[in-house]
């Protein structure tokens, strides 16, 4: 079935089924087959997750106990995020791709309390989401961009996720270039303190907390790592993570969904730009930056949604060439944050390795 909804007309999306009645959905830039079958024995899947809610927290924990079994650190003949070629069968049927998306076989979430889904930015086993062209990246944009729209057509989504989890040290099971979509069934911990923040913020001043912040970044400078027309990047004041980058439009909208065509044809060269200043953060003999990367988008049932502001958010777990921070007692136990690096350090780091 062929069928593309949202701004971008020029891409092409085909959906197709998998052996085991999973979605898969593939995004392409121009004409391509995709009429491939899997040919795997697989059975239907099943969901075993369950969510219950710490009272003294307000916050809800997802179990899945099912995700013991799932692929761990296979080697790349064996890559299931890589095209099927030959009787060397994978979740892609098709023996070339661009992006494809499809629903995870062991999710966090799944049935009627939310989805989990995998997007493969690139058929190529061997580069990063920093080594994709311009085009390729605007189409994962654009893949991202269809998926929140999709999810929030569920009944059991309240929030969507975007995101990127980069690097064995970040926990990475699949060395393939890949990301997630988390469909949560509840508002994250995270989401909530923001939205509470700026509710208040907006009772006491009459402001939007969102607009202020990033309107005082950009008059102090001093954490500004890039910026243009449609976009600013910079280390937030009280970044928890040594090196973290918040990217946010220049006008405030709640997801991607609302962003236009002049913000779309933008990101890309800046997304790409920052992935590869996070590259050469600690030189050539450091390897590879692992990091974590994600959209925060507003729920979609809050009724104040429009105070949101859409961001992605880019942090690294590494402090130096040899070193990464470790969540320990303070941090893992009470939730308090000491970072080993300065915000406006971090900021001048990440200006300094700009591209040339």
């Amino acid at each position: 079935m062929l069928r593309w909804t949202g701004a971008n007309t020029g891409v092409r999306k085909t959906t197709t089924l998998l052996a085991d009645g999973r979605e898969l959905i593939y995004y392409d830039v121009d004409e391509a087959d995709h009429s491939a079958v899997d040919r795997r024995p697989l059975p239907k899947t099943t969901s075993s997750s369950e969510i219950r809610h710490n009272a003294l927290l307000g916050e809800h924990v997802g179990y899945a106990a099912h995700r013991q079994s799932r692929t761990y650190h296979p080697p790349a003949d064996q890559c299931p995020l890589c095209p099927t070629s030959g009787d060397r069968l994978s979740e892609i049927p098709d023996d070339s791709y661009q992006v494809a998306v499809f629903e995870n076989r062991f999710p966090s979430f799944g049935g009627d309390r939310g989805r989990c889904e995998v997007v493969c930015f690139t058929s190529d086993h061997e580069v990063s989401f920093a080594g994709l062209t311009e085009e390729r990246a605007a189409l994962v944009l654009s893949a991202w961009t269809d998926r929140t729209d999709e999810l929030s057509r569920l009944p059991g989504v309240r929030q969507v996720y975007c995101f990127e989890n980069r690097g064995a040290e970040i926990g990475v099971t699949l060395a393939h270039p890949h990301g997630q979509i988390y469909g949560y069934p509840f508002v994250t911990p995270v989401t909530e303190r923001m939205m509470a923040a700026v509710a208040e913020h907006r009772r006491r001043t009459g402001g939007n907390l969102f607009d202020e912040q990033v309107a005082a970044e950009r008059a102090d400078g001093s954490r500004v790592v890039l910026q243009t027309p449609h976009w600013i990047a910079f280390v937030p004041y009280a970044a928890r993570w040594p090196y973290e980058v918040h990217l946010y439009p220049a006008r405030r909208v709640p997801d991607l969904r609302d962003l236009d065509e002049a913000e779309r044809a933008e990101f890309p060269g800046v997304y790409l730009e920052l992935l590869r200043r996070f590259d050469r953060l600690f030189g050539p003999d450091a390897g590879p930056t692992p990091y974590i990367s994600g959209w925060h988008q507003a729920p979609f049932d809050a009724a104040d949604r429009s105070e949101f502001a859409l961001h992605l958010e880019l942090f690294t777990i590494r402090r130096s060439a040899d070193k990464l921070k470790f969540l320990a007692g303070s941090e893992s136990g009470m939730g308090a944050f000491v970072s080993d690096v300065l915000p406006e350090a971090a900021a001048a780091r990440l200006r300094e390795v700009a591209s040339e």
